[in-house]
């Protein structure tokens, strides 16, 4: 018989998130994601951006799930304060650079280049295609599955939850997880991303 993770209370999930069980995660994320959303969206006031605070926050809580504190508050308090604080965070970002990006004139390329590729740039994207691979082939096979199922087989997460039979919560979970480790993997050493949890 499969333990049914929706039927768990919040304190139980955050324990079991802890010890690396997606399907905890998915369970909390199906109970709060609208929390966690409106209050991101409410800050923000960007749909796009208030889903990737959302997605931000769950990867948050995979990560840092041994940091709750029982005697600090409700587990929806916590997450609360994560969204708002994230959320905060990304506005001043906004406000600072109100274009989402700026311009450094130093590191402009003005097309002054030759016609034919510079034989280190060629072994440079040749060495991080072999780093890119060797990220997807250490993560996990369900997490490997998910983000090969969305980014080359371009499915949604809600089709690719009725595929598996998951919630589309997990899905969205072990993506962002996935693109996570591999950001990591090909920003650190590539040793490094063995330690990769």
């Amino acid at each position: 018989m499969s333990l049914d993770y929706s039927k768990l209370c919040d304190e139980s999930l955050l324990y079991l998130i802890g010890r690396r069980h997606e399907a905890a995660l998915g369970a909390l994320y199906d109970r709060y994601n609208g929390l966690v959303f409106s209050i991101a969206l409410e800050i923000v006031g960007d749909r796009q951006i208030a889903n990737d605070i959302l997605q931000d926050v769950f990867a948050s809580v995979w990560q840092k799930a041994d940091s709750y504190r029982v005697d600090r508050g409700q587990v929806k308090v916590w997450l609360a304060s994560l969204a708002r604080h994230r959320a905060i965070d990304v506005k001043r970002k906004q406000i600072r650079d109100p274009e989402g990006h700026s311009v450094d004139l130093a590191t402009m390329d003005f097309g002054l280049t030759a016609d034919t590729p510079d034989p280190e740039d060629t072994v440079d994207v040749a060495l991080q295609g072999q780093r890119l691979r060797e990220a997807l082939n250490v993560l996990p096979p369900e997490q490997r599955q998910a983000l090969e199922m969305a980014y080359f087989g371009g499915l949604t997460t809600k089709e690719i939850a009725e595929r598996l039979g998951e919630p589309q919560g997990t899905i969205k979970t072990r993506i962002r997880l996935a693109l996570l480790k591999l950001r990591q993997a090909l920003l650190v050493n590539p040793e490094a991303q063995k330690e990769i949890p």
